[in-house]
């Protein structure tokens, strides 16, 4: 991957609706070119997907948490695992170091639909320790964006 190819992947984080003239207007390439680019970065997995960026608001998904999870042994982490993988309000599941197992990224509307999700989905796993929870007050910056330099 060359500097171009970065700057394309950055302009397409930024804009992924420019157009490819616009794209290489930016990065001093032809249509094809930034056609061709973008094939190859999307065939090499350095592009994972294209699409839109969802207002959690707007969706009426207003309460933001992190999950700290512990797992008692690690013959339980296929069905953790896997019951995240299923679970649509778990943005994001880490596997840790530290003294916890794994980190989520939890959004719900509420609350109740935070309560609701412990206790009738993460609770229910085989093999939970314990858990702690850290509910978001505000957000300063938050991108799906990586950075490209």
């Amino acid at each position: 991957m060359d500097e171009i190819d970065r700057k394309l992947i950055a302009h397409a984080q930024n804009d992924g609706r420019a157009s490819y003239a616009e794209m290489g207007a930016a990065v001093g390439l032809s249509v094809s070119a930034v056609n061709e680019r973008l094939k190859k970065l999307q065939a090499s997995g350095a592009i994972t997907g294209w699409g839109a960026r969802a207002s959690a608001e707007a969706l009426g998904l207003d309460l933001l948490a992190f999950v700290h999870v512990l797992l008692e042994r690690p013959e339980h982490e296929a069905a953790f695992r896997q019951t995240m993988r299923d679970t649509p309000a778990v943005q994001e599941c880490h596997h840790v170091t530290g003294e916890w197992s794994y980190l989520l990224k939890v959004r719900v509307a509420n609350t109740a639909a935070l309560e609701r999700f412990l206790t009738e989905r993460l609770k229910t796993v085989p093999g939970l320790g314990r858990s702690h929870t850290v509910i978001v007050l505000s957000t300063v910056k938050e991108t799906p964006a990586l950075p490209t330099e």
